[in-house]
């Protein structure tokens, strides 16, 4: 799962790059999605600490990005 959205994340920042447009981009949504990743590393930190909590830094980092590129581009829809 967390592969998947590693990869999808750069795909919607370079699809948001490139129209301009955050049509469709729910900000609500993006923030549960990066509060869902904080949660992951929190529970990584406190109860199961390993590799895996990169991938969860690596989406968070990637959805902080979207959420940037949201109010960039929020007036241009």
């Amino acid at each position: 799962m967390l592969i998947c959205f590693g990869i999808s994340w750069p795909v919607a920042l370079l699809k948001t790059y490139t129209s301009k447009s955050v049509k469709g981009k729910s900000f609500l949504f993006l923030l549960f999605i990066l509060l869902g990743y904080i949660f992951g590393v929190l529970h990584k930190l406190i109860y199961n600490y390993d590799y895996v909590i990169w991938l969860y830094i690596l989406n968070g980092f990637l959805v902080l990005a979207d959420m940037a590129m949201w109010f960039m581009y929020k007036d241009n829809n």
